[in-house]
């Protein structure tokens, strides 16, 4: 070899020449062949990215955006045919992927049977696992292709991309391989970017990683050959997202039953790292639950539904929320953890109260609390009686709301649930004061707040110390209530809960309101008010608006208050939460009273 290496490059010492290196596998076998006379060119294509190479210039085929997918196939199967079905054509276009070897089988089968039209062969091309299968012409196919780089990789590679492929979202990280493997993030990530250099990976983002569609589905039929390995797999990766949900939320430990899978030690260092990991998914922690669903792991599917709940209300995707829960609902049905049907509608309530919902959160509680009493589940029974408690205090049924309310104050404790404890007595707390007890709802305050410090999640500190301070508001201690409020700023700050924070910031402007410090107390309505989302509740917002047209009324502006009154009220759905709506309709007929006109 190394004669011929050394004939080689003494016979082009004194040439100029551009030479091809077509389908090179790595570097070694490039070198031989580089010319050694001067201004001479190598070009080399590859399935895989040789790193080892020195180059003045490196690029990577991507698919064919579907624009430029489309003139392809336009060329190839005749303008006139392409452009009768345009929209067809474009579909076509994304079920091949962008692929040019692809749109070439697409099309030569098109050309063989003239009846076909792009509808029919796109029909025909339905999920990705179909495609593959329609991808084929003669001797050449898409997943030949795909075979062959995988014959290419080492056992180990071709272990990790067998078992990406049962990943259940089309963007993942090294987490979520080295959960599936039972290996450490940094071998996991070493396998990705190997996975990447044989371009059979994506990064669209540092740190993120995708599967091409049609790749995706030959890694699923690989997968399934092995099918203890893919079970394996598929359970590692859901108990990952079970964990993620479980650490990044409030509820805490005592807020799940034990089992095998929270008694191991988190893949996550502690509820933030786990939030911003579950973040980093955003709008595929929907898919996730489908996948669980569409592959018979109903009570991977209920758990997962439940353990996103927490995270996700308080981020305000309230939507997503709903859709995770619809998914798994007919599951809890299926489900060997049969006390899933009862929480997971008590999570729906959840949402609903948090929507301002209540008659429909009152529905969910009723039946999740119907169901947890016939299986005397004292953890579902308490979570569904705290909710009902909560929905009819809203609606004005508060004789039933304080028993209740009573009832989940007394089992929460027996079954470990500190988060549930401080959230009853908070709202039994709100309810006594309200009725003018002031001392019983400071006693039930200040159990929440030290139930809630020992926690040491920042949002349930927060919440117990606002109804804590709402209480010393009605006992006339301001100052202590402005303390405790501006710790609550700051914590709802920390793990940015948007609507926290602007509940927090509007009460701390009453307290300067009632101080006389109007100005102050509109600046720091208006902030809460700006801090509000479209996706934030109807009632929260109103709660703000109506407060700072109080203080605009109070600071003699009547045009500003009349706005924020009258804004409150035409909110969606403003009806439907009758205390605010009522206070806006009182601030309108004082600023009448007073004779204020209406502009």
């Amino acid at each position: 070899m190394a004669d011929l290496v050394a004939a080689w490059r003494t016979a082009t010492s004194e040439l100029r020449l551009l030479l091809v290196v077509d389908d090179a596998d790595s570097a070694a076998q490039v070198r031989p062949l580089l010319p050694a006379g001067p201004g001479s060119r190598v070009l080399v294509a590859g399935r895989r990215r040789l790193l080892g190479l020195d180059a003045d210039l490196r690029l990577t085929v991507e698919p064919l955006e579907t624009d430029d997918a489309v003139g392809l196939l336009r060329d190839l199967i005749g303008r006139s045919r392409a452009d009768r079905e345009p929209e067809e054509a474009a579909e076509l276009a994304r079920r091949c992927g962008g692929l040019p070897l692809a749109l070439r089988i697409a099309s030569a089968r098109l050309q063989n049977r003239p009846s076909w039209t792009l509808a029919f062969l796109a029909g025909r091309m339905s999920d990705d696992l179909r495609s593959l299968g329609e991808l084929r012409a003669g001797d050449r196919s898409v997943e030949a292709a795909f075979r062959m780089s995988y014959d290419q990789l080492t056992p180990e590679l071709q272990r990790g991309f067998r078992a990406l492929g049962l990943a259940p979202t089309a963007r993942f990280d090294a987490l979520t391989l080295a959960a599936m493997l039972g290996a450490p993030r940094e071998e996991a990530e070493d396998t990705l970017e190997d996975l990447v250099d044989a371009s059979l990976l994506q990064q669209p983002h540092p740190g993120r990683y995708r599967l091409h569609d049609l790749v995706r589905a030959h890694a699923r039929r690989l997968a399934a050959e092995a099918p203890e390995e893919a079970a394996a797999d598929r359970t590692a990766v859901l108990d990952l997202y079970v964990a993620a949900g479980r650490a990044a939320g409030d509820w805490g430990p005592g807020g799940f039953p034990a089992d095998a899978r929270t008694s191991g030690p988190s893949p996550f260092a502690g509820w933030r790292e786990a939030a911003a990991w579950l973040k980093a998914a955003g709008g595929e922690l929907v898919d996730v639950v489908a996948y669980a669903a569409a592959t018979g792991r109903y009570d991977h599917a209920c758990w997962i539904a439940e353990a996103l709940v927490d995270h996700l209300v308080h981020q305000g995707r309230y939507p997503d929320c709903r859709a995770v829960l619809e998914s798994a609902l007919p599951c809890a049905d299926l489900a060997a953890d049969r006390r899933m049907a009862s929480s997971l509608r008590s999570c729906l309530g959840m949402v609903d109260i948090y929507q301002g919902r209540f008659p429909e959160a009152h529905t969910w509680f009723t039946e999740a609390l119907d169901l947890g009493r016939a299986r005397g589940d004292l953890r579902e029974q308490a979570r569904a009686a705290a909710g009902l408690g909560a929905a009819e205090w809203i609606l004005g049924e508060v004789g039933s709301a304080v028993a209740h309310l009573d009832e989940a104050v007394e089992l929460a404790p027996r079954t470990g649930d500190d988060w549930l404890s401080v959230i009853a007595r908070c709202s039994l707390g709100a309810i006594h004061s309200q009725q003018g007890r002031h001392q019983e709802a400071l006693d039930h305050a200040s159990a929440a707040a030290a139930t809630a410090e020992r926690s040491g999640r920042p949002r349930v500190i927060s919440n117990a110390l606002c109804f804590t301070a709402d209480t010393l508001l009605a006992l006339d201690r301001h100052t202590e209530a402005t303390e405790l409020l501006q710790r609550a700023v700051q914590l709802a700050g920390d793990p940015e809960d948007l609507a926290l924070y602007a509940a927090s910031l509007s009460r701390l402007a009453t307290v300067a309101h009632l101080q006389g410090s109007l100005h102050s107390a509109v600046d720091i309505h208006r902030e809460a008010l700006s801090t509000l989302t479209p996706s934030a509740s109807t009632w929260l917002e109103m709660e703000v608006r109506v407060r700072l047209g109080t203080t605009y009324a109070a600071a003699g502006r009547p045009t500003e208050a009349r706005h924020e009154f009258e804004k409150a009220l035409t909110l969606p759905a403003a009806a439907d939460h009758p205390r605010q709506y009522g206070r806006a309709h009182e601030g309108l007929r004082a600023l009448d009273a007073a004779g204020e006109p209406s502009p």
